[in-house]
């Protein structure tokens, strides 16, 4: 099923986050009537201020059934919400990983089935694809389950909930947009990027750490999401990962458009061992968020040299492009500027 419709409405799942609120500018700056899920419509009211053609829907992927109803009448489901707090809360959240990322997804697709949605665009997750470091990772290049942490696991097992959906629904179309790192303006979270941009302005890094990445514009990975609900082939995942990009060429690129000095001195890793797990007992004192945890350097180690994504098939199928960079960057300090973040 290949169609290019034109869409009219479509409901997005974690609007108020980074992906979320750059599809929803995006979408309604195409004439799309928008219905928004926000945790939070006090945050919702804030992230989309003044924006016609936005209705907020309040609700929580951990109880679908609750805002289901609102499912009715939408042309295309935009799944953006995730939990992914391990990333800078420390500890474990398995439970709450399966029960919003794993479950919440299965429940969803199948309401939205069940309200008469054929449209599905699932947000997974590059972790979901594994390769051997410095070689180009595709789509097809899968992680094994066991080779996974907590965060990637669930985004598997919720890949896995929407494939299976399909196999046993032929009426259904869904697609998966498997996004890199993403950096973008209006990060009011902030996620671990907009944390990141932060700490490096106010001079809070202590020193370079290893690993390298894959960055990519939220605005582009919000035009991948479109793309692949016009486009996308049924049940097909597509890149949407960006550029390969080592800490070392990072931190001066953003010291440089913040204007802030920055480390150029490598943390010896048993260094960072010990900075996050100090960092850990501060998040459980004091329920506040970290720049590293023990997952994150895990991550880090494990995961280096593996972010070169071979991005031909969403380049041909979903006509997919990037914006330099920097500029990306320069949008992204920009904005935390403008909203006096530092």
């Amino acid at each position: 099923m290949n169609t290019s419709h034109a869409l009219k409405s479509a409901f997005v799942t974690g609007a108020t986050g980074l992906l979320g609120n750059n599809l929803v500018r995006e979408l309604v700056a195409r004439g799309v009537a928008v219905k928004a899920l926000v945790r939070s419509p006090a945050k919702g009211q804030q992230q989309f201020a003044g924006l016609a053609g936005v209705e907020l829907v309040p609700g929580d992927m951990a109880d679908v059934p609750a805002f289901a109803g609102q499912l009715r009448g939408c042309d295309v489901v935009f799944h953006t919400a995730a939990f992914f707090r391990d990333n800078y809360k420390g500890g474990s959240h398995w439970e709450e990983l399966q029960s919003i990322n794993v479950d919440g997804t299965a429940l969803l697709i199948d309401h939205a089935y069940r309200a008469g949605v054929r449209r599905f665009v699932h947000t997974s997750s590059i972790g979901v694809l594994n390769g051997e470091p410095g070689a180009p990772i595709d789509e097809t290049c899968l992680r094994e389950l066991d080779d996974a942490d907590d965060y990637y696991r669930s985004k598997i097992l919720a890949d896995q909930a929407v494939l299976r959906f399909l196999g046993s629904h032929p009426d259904m179309h869904a697609s998966l947009v498997l996004p890199g790192w993403m950096w973008g303006p209006a990060d009011i979270g902030p996620t671990s990027s907009g944390q990141f941009v932060n700490d490096v302005a106010l001079g809070k890094l202590p020193g370079l750490v290893p690993g390298s990445f894959s960055v990519v514009d939220a605005r582009d990975v919000a035009q991948a999401h479109i793309a692949a609900a016009a486009r996308g082939k049924r049940g097909e995942r597509y890149l949407a990962a960006g550029r390969h990009m080592t800490m070392r060429q990072l931190v001066p690129l953003l010291g440089k458009i913040a204007n802030v000095k920055t480390p150029t001195r490598e943390l010896p890793l048993a260094l960072l061992y010990a900075l996050a797990a100090v960092q850990e007992l501060y998040a459980r004192a004091t329920g506040r968020p970290i720049l590293l945890s023990l997952a994150t350097v895990r991550l880090m180690v494990k995961e280096a040299g593996r972010t070169h994504f071979n991005h031909a098939k969403s380049e041909r199928e979903l006509a997919l492009r990037f914006r330099p960079f920097d500029q990306t960057v320069a949008d992204t300090v920009g904005w935390y500027r403008s909203q006096n973040w530092f």
